[in-house]
């Protein structure tokens, strides 16, 4: 079986780890910065933070012409540190978290899908991450 690409993003962001951490795992927040552009929203977000509990969000486009599901198993948490999850389509996602004074390294690993390219799917997630380092850094 051929070893599936991995796609690694990062940020670094302006905030204590503790708050990086409630914001990236909050649905009221994760409603606030889950878009990769603004002509999409996430409409739903429900989060049970634990090994073998469910990540849910609903992603739309704003004009209502398509929308998808975004779905994930938790398989490792580690408050303030580490969050691994598999999606539903079986790919696994690290998510990494650093603190250097108050800076917070936040490091994010997905294995690449096959329907689009790894450029578009690199773009797409670091675009919903900056706008995560948006949100957290404008809360605070």
């Amino acid at each position: 079986m051929e070893q599936p690409t991995v796609i690694t993003i990062q940020t670094s962001i302006e905030a204590p780890v503790a708050k990086v951490w409630e914001k990236w795992n909050t649905p009221a927040d994760i409603i606030q910065w889950n878009a990769a552009s603004d002509d999409w929203h996430t409409t739903k977000a429900e989060n049970d933070l634990r090994p073998g509990g469910t990540l849910l969000s609903r992603m739309e486009a704003k004009d209502g012409s398509m929308g998808f599901d975004f779905g994930a198993v938790y398989d490792q948490v580690i408050t303030n540190e580490l969050i691994e999850y598999t999606l539903g389509d079986g790919r696994k996602v690290k998510i990494v978290f650093e603190t250097e004074g108050d800076i917070t390294h936040v490091t994010e690993s997905f294995e690449a899908e096959s329907q689009n390219s790894v450029e578009l799917q690199q773009y797409g997630w670091q675009a919903i991450l900056n706008n995560f380092k948006k949100h957290v850094e404008a809360g605070l």
